[in-house]
């Protein structure tokens, strides 16, 4: 098994999201460790949140699994039911199907990194229950693709 030089690996600070939807997650990078490994079958994220940042907005997915494990700091893991404090050490669990959206976000002052893991799906559906709860996110043959909940394109 080969060891990843990490030293001049892709760092991703880019957003996904469509307009300004993206701002939501700035102060994020991602170094996708499992691509860098050649993975095809699961994702693994190195990912670093500023203060102030989030991971994602909060979501859930239909097909695919997620881990998300605290390497450093403190972040706060905010689900549909409530927020828990996650530190170095802790790990979070969403099984795919269960619609409970979820997001991590660093409420701290210091950088809090996270490892994310989840399952690859060729096609998936996440949906969003925070403030950007009007998008679905529809992946086909691995591209995705942005919709209002009304069906309309973003």
């Amino acid at each position: 098994m080969p060891k990843l030089d990490l030293s001049d690996a892709p760092v991703r600070t880019s957003c996904v999201y469509p307009g300004k939807l993206a701002d939501h997650c700035k102060g994020r990078s991602k170094i996708a460790l499992g691509d860098l490994g050649g993975l095809d079958q699961f994702g693994v994220n190195l990912t670093r949140l500023a203060p102030s940042a989030a991971s994602a907005h909060q979501h859930w997915h239909l097909k695919e699994d997620e881990l998300i494990y605290m390497l450093e700091g403190e972040a706060v893991l905010v689900e549909d039911d409530g927020e828990t404090v996650l530190r170095a050490g802790d790990v979070a669990t969403f099984k795919a199907g269960a619609p409970n959206g979820h997001m991590v976000v660093n409420r701290s002052d210091a950088y809090a990194v996270l490892l994310e893991v989840g399952t690859r799906a060729q096609d998936e559906v996440a949906s969003y229950t925070d403030p950007a709860g009007d998008m679905k996110v529809v992946k086909e043959n691995g591209a995705w693709k942005f919709f209002r909940k009304n069906g309309e394109a973003y």
